[in-house]
């Protein structure tokens, strides 16, 4: 508990007040300490200001002996009672919130070229403290930034009805971030991914190497090439679509000529997904055709892919079409 003197103010004495009581605890709402706030009852002059109060979240104590000397000065009817007597002159304080203070900040960055997307670091930042009472505003009086390194330094000015301005120098960095979607728990390699398995999250971009999932439609109904932790990014790269044809699987070939639909069974020399385009044999006539993949095991080849001759192919039907 500080003891800081008043400093007391050069007037003539007034005519005392009558029975004046001494005030020991007091709330201060303003940043200055009056007469009234020592004694109710204080007189004309109670309005009068006798110094600066404590800062926010700090407290004045007024022994005996310098109440005995307001009182004398200022004419107030008051005497100790005994050198215990004392005033405590509180000013209550609260935080002023983090983000009061860096969104303004961060909105001056960004003007002069920082990445809109971005948090900042800033170490060693401890909230200021404000009078309870007041409604701070923030203001950038003057911010230097380096895009290489994404480093700043920054003047904040801080004023409010009843305060006094609060300058405060800050130095950091900007982290640019990202916006990707998770998984809400560890996926196995192989797993479809389903939209209740993501959700969205926030990263510092500096941590992705690769292009990632950001938007659900991205990852949802596409395989996992590999296992994926809970709540890291999935990179585009490890998802792929499911496979319509597995290598080595009988499929049909659908060969599609005016007015007429050849198909035939085969031999999928590759796998693929949906509309990739893979390699076929034909077993009878042991001919190799490149196709699309249109369907479970259904390819669609195209007339110009047939090797000659094309009567080695074995028809299971024929449709006019």
């Amino acid at each position: 508990m500080s003891r800081i003197p008043l400093i007391l103010a050069a007037l003539s004495v007034a005519a005392p007040a009558q029975g004046a009581t001494l005030r020991t605890l007091t709330t201060l709402t303003s940043p200055v300490v009056r007469l009234s706030d020592l004694f109710d009852d204080a007189g004309a002059l109670a309005n009068r200001v006798l110094g600066p109060g404590p800062a926010p979240g700090e407290r004045i104590v007024v022994e005996a002996p310098q109440l005995a000397a307001i009182a004398r000065q200022f004419g107030v009817d008051w005497r100790p009672a005994s050198n215990a007597d004392r005033a405590i002159l509180d000013r209550p304080g609260k935080l002023l919130p983090r983000e009061a203070i860096t969104g303004p900040l961060m909105a001056a960055l960004v003007r002069v070229g920082a990445p809109a997307e971005a948090e900042l670091d800033l170490p060693g930042f401890a909230p200021p403290l404000v009078p309870s009472e007041a409604t701070p505003s923030v203001a950038v009086e003057q911010v230097d930034y380096e895009g290489a390194t994404g480093r700043f330094a920054g003047v904040v000015l801080i004023t409010g009805a009843e305060m006094a301005p609060l300058r405060l120098h800050l130095t950091g960095e900007v982290d640019a971030i990202a916006h990707v979607q998770v998984p809400l728990r560890r996926l196995l390699a192989g797993s479809v991914v389903r939209a209740s398995d993501l959700r969205p999250a926030t990263v510092r971009a500096a941590i992705l190497r690769d292009d990632v999932v950001r938007n659900p439609a991205q990852a949802i109904g596409l395989v996992l090439r590999h296992a994926i932790a809970r709540g890291q990014p999935i990179p585009l790269g490890e998802l792929h679509r499911p496979l319509a044809v597995v290598k080595n699987a009988r499929v049909t070939m659908e060969i599609r000529m005016p007015d007429l639909t050849v198909v035939a069974l085969g031999t999928a020399l590759e796998g693929g997904a949906m509309g990739e385009r893979i390699q076929v044999l034909n077993p009878t006539s042991r001919m190799q055709m490149e196709g699309e993949i249109i369907g479970i095991d259904r390819v669609l080849v195209a007339p110009d892919n047939i090797p000659m001759p094309q009567a080695g192919l074995q028809a299971a039907e024929v449709a006019s079409q």
